[in-house]
């Protein structure tokens, strides 16, 4: 049985899934089981929390930037904002950057004015690999309505105004796979 132990830590040390504060804290020599059902259970545990883990890791900030998309990105129908405000960038952008924590003024960014549906359809299948952001993107074969919301070059440090700009074009995606994907972000436009 202590065989079994020895071959499933030096598996777990090839794959890099084994630390020195665990390898402290825990030694296969001195661990003494009851069962040998509860071994299997227990290196089953130990498989699950140093390989698997990770990977749930990626699948949880994979739907966080899908829903992240479908807030900071698609607006429809568009927002109306009141006769007295100042622009639909400005409210648009402060919401963003209270969304993504981040006192930093993005110097572009893109808001869809379509239907969910109709942007996500285009990451079902998506050959292309982007290398420069290390995600499958695609572009879209249709035009849609987006505003462009661009920093103003002419601003004081302390604030962030942005310049709207209301045009119909298609879109480079970030796709969250290469099939059966959900759109993770907008890189241009064409």
């Amino acid at each position: 049985m202590r065989e079994a132990y020895r071959e499933s830590w030096r598996v777990l040390e090839a794959l890099g899934r084994v630390d020195s504060l665990f390898r402290l804290n825990v030694s296969l020599t001195t661990v003494t089981l009851p069962a040998e059902g509860m071994a299997r259970d227990v290196v089953w545990l130990l498989f699950l929390q140093l390989v698997l883990r990770p990977t749930l890791v990626i699948g949880i900030n994979m739907q966080l930037a899908i829903k992240n998309f479908r807030t900071l990105h698609i607006d429809y129908p568009m927002v109306k904002y009141p006769k007295g405000f100042h622009g639909y960038c400005n409210g648009l952008m402060a919401y963003v950057r209270g969304r993504l924590q981040d006192w930093f003024c993005p110097k572009v960014h893109y808001v869809v004015h379509a239907p969910w549906k109709d942007i996500q359809n285009f990451c079902k299948y998506s050959e292309s690999f982007c290398e420069n952001y290390n995600e499958y993107c695609t572009l879209t074969q249709d035009s849609f309505p987006i505003t462009v919301c661009t920093l103003d070059s002419k601003q004081p440090p302390s604030s962030c105004s942005y310049n709207s700009t209301l045009t119909n074009q298609r879109l480079y995606l970030l796709c969250s796979s290469k099939h059966d994907a959900e759109p993770i972000g907008i890189i241009g436009i064409y």
